[in-house]
């Protein structure tokens, strides 16, 4: 009866609980079978080695553990309203175009990209007329002034929630504009949301194969995280970097003011 009141009858009837838990079921499972596999690949399993390594060592600091503890509830709370209360109105498993998926799964992320790209510049850094109003909130996640894969998630709970927010709200929202997405859809663009995310942070070598690209990815982000910087503010790609005039090569020195630095409470690198 709640449900009815605060829900218009024609949206209750699109909400498929079965297929979005189907859906968060699959994302558990190929992020399994795909970390497996990587290490097969000699490039992703020195990386795995050499950021697993680090990641161990930054645990063994109470604070550090302590955010990763915190953000893993948290990041359970997010997956749970996720996959209950908003992706059951997007997901369908009916029959469409073989080129729809990949259409569909472009759209999603660049839409995506580019709302984090302004929330990323404007809202967590100070840029522009705003002035960074959640800086305090992002200093913490820069902390990690050479971060590991799992520095990812070293943030605060806010920005887990902004995040996760951002891409579910996009996809919401297109899937008003456009119709519900295949689940093979939401699949995708979770597993590249999630995965690029967690790769930017990685230490990599880039003399090792799988390649330039994933080198270049890490370390434009790396750049992002040892000065606070001006640039680098997308997580998918760097096309809104190129395109806005906000690309970081390294070469830039700005730095948080000192108040938000994390002082004494700062987590070593």
């Amino acid at each position: 009866m709640v449900l009815h009141s605060l829900v218009p009858a024609w949206l209750i009837g699109q909400y498929e609980w079965q297929l979005s838990l189907l859906t968060g079921a699959i994302v558990l499972a190929l992020t399994f079978v795909a970390a497996k596999a990587m290490l097969l690949v000699p490039g992703f399993r020195a990386a795995s080695r050499l950021n697993r390594e680090t990641f161990a060592a930054k645990m063994e600091k109470p604070a550090y553990a302590a955010n990763q503890a915190r953000n893993r509830k948290w990041g359970l709370i997010f997956l749970v309203v996720i996959f209950g209360a908003i992706m059951p109105f997007c997901v369908t498993l009916s029959p469409q175009p073989w080129w729809r998926i990949p259409l569909d799964c472009v759209v999603i992320l660049m839409v995506y990209d580019f709302f984090y790209y302004l929330t990323h510049r404007f809202l967590f850094h100070d840029a522009g007329f705003l002035k960074g109003p959640l800086i305090w909130m992002h200093a913490i996640h820069h902390r990690q002034h050479n971060p590991c894969r799992n520095d990812s998630s070293y943030i605060h709970p806010l920005e887990i929630a902004i995040g996760l927010g951002l891409y579910v709200a996009t996809i919401f929202v297109l899937s008003r504009f456009m119709g519900q997405f295949h689940v093979a859809t939401v699949v995708i663009t979770w597993l590249a949301f999630t995965q690029i995310n967690l790769h930017n942070h990685d230490l990599w070598d880039g003399s090792r194969f799988p390649g330039r690209y994933l080198n270049t990815m890490s370390v434009m982000h790396h750049n992002h995280h040892a000065k606070f910087t001006g640039g680098n503010y997308a997580t998918i790609t760097l096309l809104y970097d190129w395109m806005f005039g906000t690309l970081d090569y390294g070469d830039k020195t700005k730095r948080p003011p000192a108040r938000y630095r994390g002082g004494s409470q700062s987590v070593a690198r």
